[in-house]
């Protein structure tokens, strides 16, 4: 490994790093634009202009210089002080003094960076030039006269989405970045940009002059729009949340978000639920929280009771409505909530085995029934990463736009039991072997994907090829809280007495007894219920989560829920007395403790370790894959419903419709 000098500190550093990443090794600060650790490297802003020797007597670009042995790198020189003031003085020429009404003040690089290592006066006089808004859909907001042309947004666009509709027009001086002419940006992750862009060019449009930085609480929980997990930091003021934005996890989600994580958060605000009601007469009237729970204990169900979990339930609120169910002596739980039924007997055989940051190390990979760029948006650029080191991508099912090369099998899920040649000679020579199933999948594949770990040598030694992508923040915590049964939903259908837990995508009409909606928003759930509870959404509660690989994750609370809306597990606790069934705890800390003692992997915040066991299941794939489960990917939940932007989003990046934008 060379052996460098930095500003008289000598240092090793690993084969192939850049001057850049040795100084930083070093301890040095190193100011830049266009460089960013997870995108290619351009080398076009020359703000991290080091002096080094050998070399040429003048500043030279470190983030695209190799580190070579016995080189002396200056960081702090004459000459690298008078370069960046010089660097500083060209990329400001143009920009526009904007900062009392630019979003990105407070946070902008460009702001932080001119005051460290930029002049303290200007000696331009000329006129600055003018740039032509453009239009990049209902989430990036454009003031293009900001942007320095560092070119971030393109790498994004054309390395992590793989939606390259964002590019440069024109040359020197006249060069514009712009979308494909001038459309939508049609990227299920093209809100990254905005976090991307060291200057106020890009911007949030839904968060538009809504608040400065120094004026929020930051509150550190986990997305529930997925099953990825995604780490979030939520921005409030007052009772509302204002932004979202991602927190890097490289085990997770990198530093990246869905435009759904960011930009669903104002459906939290609209269509909730803020005080109890009960149907009178075919009509839901408001009542009080003692009239709620005594139309539910006058219901004559004896043990006939069931609980369904919704999509975005936390682990606290399912194990206080099955510690309720227990004592009342029933264990109808379920959590599949659209129908879906397969084998729950082995959670390895249900879990992401490979873990998401595992993906990219697979050599041959296998999709079956899943379009993951809307279901697991963030492990399909995994996926993109795994194909850029060789990986090779074959799929069955649909042929859709995955943003990457794939070989297309058909939709049958026979194939399952023959695959073609070609497939089964790429992975006869794959070290790292996987196959990610989806749920669309799972009713009639199952079994036959399972029978793959030995035809196609999954399992090996410090190796697990075989998962499942699901698609709801609370499957994988409702399995391990034992929300299945054999025969799906269908299996709790006849109970007299349902909770369902921010249950909105049941089929109701099948669901004769009596029915009581805990959630938070007015929803299908809560059209057809009997009474409606009012709880509180991720954003108001302290919660545990389990993503598709089975990682227990924490969240925090950011804000208070509007009007009588309370904690999911304290409606539970007060209804069990009200039923005389008393529940044991009486708090948060107290239902963690038997919570723990009742699943023990989700005391700790770490993946959680299934023994891998395959169950014994028909080896027949049956079936042809019409669709895939998610039809909407902006409109998946009753949050997302709620949502203007997510609205706006379906119809104009999914149905084509036409918005006028006003002129600025």
């Amino acid at each position: 490994m060379p052996i460098v000098k930095v500003d008289g500190v000598e240092i090793e550093v690993p084969q192939g790093a850049t001057v850049l990443q040795a100084c930083e090794l070093a301890g040095k600060e190193i100011p830049r634009f266009c460089y960013h650790e997870r995108l290619s490297i351009a080398g076009n802003c020359r703000m991290c202009l080091v002096e080094v020797k050998p070399g040429p007597p003048k500043p030279q670009a470190s983030c695209a210089l190799p580190a070579a042995d016995k080189q002396e790198i200056f960081t702090n020189s004459p000459m690298v002080k008078n370069a960046r003031e010089g660097i500083m003085e060209f990329l400001l020429i143009n920009h526009p003094l904007d900062c009392p009404i630019c979003d990105q003040g407070g946070e902008c690089d460009l702001q932080d960076q001119s005051v460290a290592y930029g002049r303290g006066h200007s000696r331009y006089d000329e006129n600055k030039r003018a740039v032509t808004e453009k239009y990049m859909g209902p989430i990036v907001k454009t003031v293009m006269t900001r942007c320095i042309q560092c070119t971030r947004c393109i790498r994004f666009a054309e390395e992590v989405s793989g939606v390259e509709e964002i590019g440069a027009i024109f040359r020197g001086e006249d060069m514009q970045i712009t979308s494909y002419l001038e459309n939508a940006v049609k990227s299920e992750l093209s809100g990254n940009v905005v976090d991307l862009c060291p200057v106020g060019a890009l911007t949030s449009k839904p968060y538009a002059f809504e608040a400065r930085p120094w004026e929020l609480r930051k509150t550190l929980t986990i997305d529930v729009m997925d099953a990825v997990g995604t780490n979030i930091r939520l921005d409030s003021r007052g009772r509302q949340v204002l932004r979202c934005v991602p927190r890097i996890n490289e085990d997770v989600n990198e530093e990246w978000a869905t435009d759904k994580t960011r930009h669903a958060i104002d459906g939290l605000v609209r269509r909730r639920l803020d005080k109890p009601y009960v149907r009178v007469n075919g009509k839901l009237v408001p009542a009080t929280w003692d009239e709620a729970f005594a139309a539910i204990k006058a219901v004559d169900a004896g043990n006939s009771v069931a609980a369904v979990a919704g999509d975005l339930v936390d682990c606290e609120t399912m194990f206080a409505a099955k510690a309720l169910l227990a004592k009342m002596g029933s264990t109808m739980l379920e959590g599949r909530q659209t129908g879906m039924a397969y084998d729950t007997s082995s959670l390895a055989a249900v879990n992401f085995n490979t873990t998401i940051a595992g993906t990219e190390r697979a050599d041959a990979i296998l999709l079956v029934g899943t379009n993951l760029r809307w279901e697991a948006p963030l492990v399909n650029t995994r996926i993109r990463k795994a194909i850029k080191k060789g990986a090779k991508v074959f799929a069955i099912g649909p042929e859709t736009d995955l943003t990457y090369k794939v070989e297309w099998l058909g939709d049958d899920l026979a194939l399952l039991g023959n695959l073609p040649e070609a497939v089964t000679e790429v992975f006869g020579k794959a070290e790292r072997p996987m196959v990610i199933v989806g749920g669309g999948a799972l009713k009639g594949g199952h079994g036959a994907a399972l029978a793959l770990v030995d035809t196609l040598g999954l399992v090996k030694d410090g190796w697990n090829g075989f998962n499942v992508v699901h698609m709801a923040a609370s499957r994988m915590g409702g399995l391990m809280l034992g929300y299945a049964q054999k025969g799906g939903i269908a299996d709790v259908m006849g109970a007299k007495l349902g909770f369902f837990l921010g249950a909105d995508e049941v089929d109701f009409s099948q669901f004769a007894g009596f029915k009581v909606f805990v959630g938070h928003h007015g929803d299908k759930g809560a059209a057809a219920a009997d009474v409606i509870l009012p709880g509180v959404t991720y954003a108001e509660k302290s919660g545990t989560w389990v993503n598709l690989e089975g990682r227990v994750q924490q969240g925090e609370r950011a804000v208070f829920a509007p009007g009588d809306a309370r904690d999911d597990w304290s409606i539970f606790r007060a209804l069990s007395e009200v039923l005389g069934h008393t529940l044991s705890f009486d708090s948060l800390a107290g239902l963690r403790e038997e919570m723990y003692a009742a699943v023990p992997a989700l005391r700790h915040q770490a993946l959680a370790t299934f023994d891998w066991q395959m169950p014994s299941l028909d080896t027949k794939g049956e079936g042809v894959l019409a669709g895939y489960p998610i039809k909407d990917f902006y409109l998946t939940n009753a949050i997302c419903r709620a949502s203007p932007t997510m609205q706006r989003c379906s119809a104009e990046l999914l149905h084509g419709e036409d918005f006028a934008e006003a002129a600025e």
